[in-house]
């Protein structure tokens, strides 16, 4: 059976399981529930990055980070394949994939940001990180608004729909769904799909 290093908040994570039900391969991934920051040995061991997710698979092969575990997968099973094949589809939905990876890029450091505010007080330089880590999020948005994705059946749909739900989990007043209507219709259509809704991270 396949290992993940797994921690239910995290949007990568959160990828690479809607990509395991998406596929069909529930019940071939254990989850290893994991704590980056604790620095764990086990995780070290697997991604000298020290960072989650990290696929190992049944021959002790260790795959990370996220992009590449979500196509791994997508060689395994019989589901429809979620990357399309070499041409302009493919390009077109690896870019969306980067942008809504990018968003949650800015959001972890944001919320990163914010706790070491919290421990030694803020300053001039990490409030200028922050803007930019909330406008880096903004524009992506505004891309994202202006042409949203499609049905959840690829690769950058299922980045952007895990996106857009850790924004909803750790920056709330954002309000991203009021300024962002066709934004939040599209997640709306798609987010009672089993992949999206049996992934939602805890909000406690």
């Amino acid at each position: 059976m396949m290992k993940l290093f797994h921690s239910p908040t995290s949007p990568y994570v959160r990828k690479v399981m809607a990509c395991v039900l998406l596929r069909g391969l529930q019940g071939k991934v254990e989850l290893v529930p994991t704590s980056p920051m604790q620095n764990p040995g086990d995780l070290q061991a697997a991604n000298p990055l020290g960072k989650i997710p990290c696929l190992v698979t049944e021959d002790g092969t260790a795959i990370y980070d996220s992009p590449v575990i979500c196509e791994y997968l997508d060689g395994l099973g019989n589901a429809a394949p979620l990357f399309p094949a070499p041409g302009p589809a493919r390009i077109a939905s690896l870019t969306l994939q980067a942008l809504a990876d990018g968003i949650a890029d800015a959001a972890v450091a944001r919320q990163q940001g914010r706790a070491q505010q919290e421990e030694a007080g803020p300053t001039p330089r990490q409030a200028a990180f922050q803007e930019r880590q909330l406008a880096a999020i903004r524009r992506g948005l505004a891309a994202l608004e202006a042409s949203p994705p499609a049905a959840l059946a690829e690769i950058g749909a299922v980045a952007a729909a895990c996106a857009l739900g850790y924004l909803d989990l750790r920056l709330p007043e954002l309000g991203w769904r009021a300024t962002h209507p066709k934004l939040a219709a599209w997640l709306a259509s798609v987010e009672a799909s089993p992949a999206l809704s049996r992934t939602l991270p805890p909000t406690a």
